[in-house]
């Protein structure tokens, strides 16, 4: 089974946006065998601005990341987090190199499928 990844970042190298803030998300497709391929860009609207959150902006945003089962985050607020969880996207705060931050997610994929398994 493959997982598609969406992961918060400005400029394609790191992953540096808080979840509510990100304007868009970078979408990776990993394999059965763990190899992650780059699928596309989704521009967002981001549901918090300064301090004002926006329930139906938050509401947009899980639908178009509803093909994806992770969202890799530098930050995430409780309510945007718990709003993932209940669409059955799991939230990862990785603020690192994409690159590692993706391995880590893999890792950790990996770990609970064999986990779930035995």
């Amino acid at each position: 089974m493959s997982y598609r990844i969406a992961v918060a970042s400005s400029d394609g190298k790191v992953v540096n946006q808080h979840f509510g803030h990100s304007r868009q998300f970078i979408i990776f497709e990993i394999s059965d065998g763990g190899e992650w391929d780059f699928k596309e860009i989704r521009n967002t609207v981001p549901p918090c601005s300064s301090s004002q959150h926006s329930e139906p902006a938050l509401e947009q945003v899980i639908r178009d990341l509803s093909d994806c089962s992770v969202v890799v985050v530098s930050q995430i607020g409780y309510g945007a987090e718990q709003a993932l969880g209940n669409a059955g996207i799991r939230a990862y705060v990785i603020p690192d190199l994409i690159y590692t931050a993706l391995n880590k997610v893999i890792a950790s994929l990996i770990h609970s499928k064999d986990t779930v398994s035995k």
